[in-house]
């Protein structure tokens, strides 16, 4: 069993090898030709957070990040504008949003994105330098769905996968910077935990900060009829007629405002 076991560790590891030297070969390639950037290899595969999260995968150039956060902001409050018959058919909760917009907002937005999705935005957020979903050593598995930190056999084991629930979103994926909503930027996100209900994990995305801080959220069916998008103020938040909702550090049930992994840490 020992050996047996040893054998199947070893052959994770050499696919993710392999998975890496095919994707570092194709981007050097394509950086040659005037493609994407794409971070060391030495780097690439280290887990400066110990979040479980790659380096690889983290926009450490602050325009990356700004260009990320804009995307991901413009299609979720694009999303919360359309009539609910024309929203993408996978959105039906908070976290399904999140994930719609997140690998969205990680592909290349040329001109066959833009009809293929029907957003629209007013002007050009720009586009991310560093790689674009779904070219990574990863592939189509963007979320990380199992504890601990990253190692190289974690691309071909199953540690991350296209589907990720709330409560996997907040714990594998994000982290917290506080619990004062105040602190929030556009494209971080307020997480709940409302214990009693049935699905107690609830995510809102802030699409804008400031004094006239704003998110976008989808609340999800409720007793057999469908969610709908909405667009509140943060304020309205503050003085909601019930207090577990309210994202205040007083509340218990608000867990507090989170950013994606992938903004973690920068040049």
């Amino acid at each position: 069993m020992v050996a047996f076991a040893v054998v199947l560790a070893f052959s994770a590891c050499e696919a993710a090898f392999e998975l890496r030297s095919r994707w570092f070969h194709r981007n050097s390639v394509a950086t040659a030709r005037g493609g994407a950037a794409v971070q060391s290899i030495g780097a690439g595969w280290s887990d400066s957070f110990g979040d479980g999260t790659p380096d690889f995968l983290r926009l450490t150039d602050p325009a990356d990040q700004a260009a990320f956060r804009r995307w991901f902001v413009s299609i979720a409050v694009f999303e919360a504008g359309v009539p609910a018959e024309k929203l993408p058919t996978e959105i039906v909760d908070c976290a399904s949003l999140l994930r719609f917009a997140y690998r969205e907002a990680l592909k290349r937005h040329d001109a066959a994105w833009l009809k293929d999705s029907g957003i629209e935005v007013a002007a050009s957020p720009g586009e991310i330098r560093a790689w674009g979903y779904p070219r990574t050593p990863l592939g189509v598995g963007l979320f990380r769905v199992r504890p601990g930190a990253f190692e190289p056999g974690d691309a071909a084991n199953g540690a991350f996968a296209e589907f990720a629930d709330a409560k996997t979103l907040v714990e594998r994926n994000s982290y917290r910077i506080g619990r004062d909503a105040r602190q929030a930027l556009p494209g971080d996100l307020l997480f709940y935990r409302q214990i009693g209900h049935a699905s107690p994990w609830h995510s809102m995305i802030v699409v804008r900060g400031g004094a006239q801080a704003e998110v976008v959220y989808d609340t999800g069916p409720d007793h057999g009829r469908p969610g709908e998008m909405r667009r509140v103020l943060v304020s309205e938040l503050i003085d909601h007629p019930q207090p577990e909702w309210r994202p205040v550090a007083s509340n218990s049930n608000f867990l507090g405002v989170y950013r994606w992994n992938i903004l973690r840490g920068a040049l």
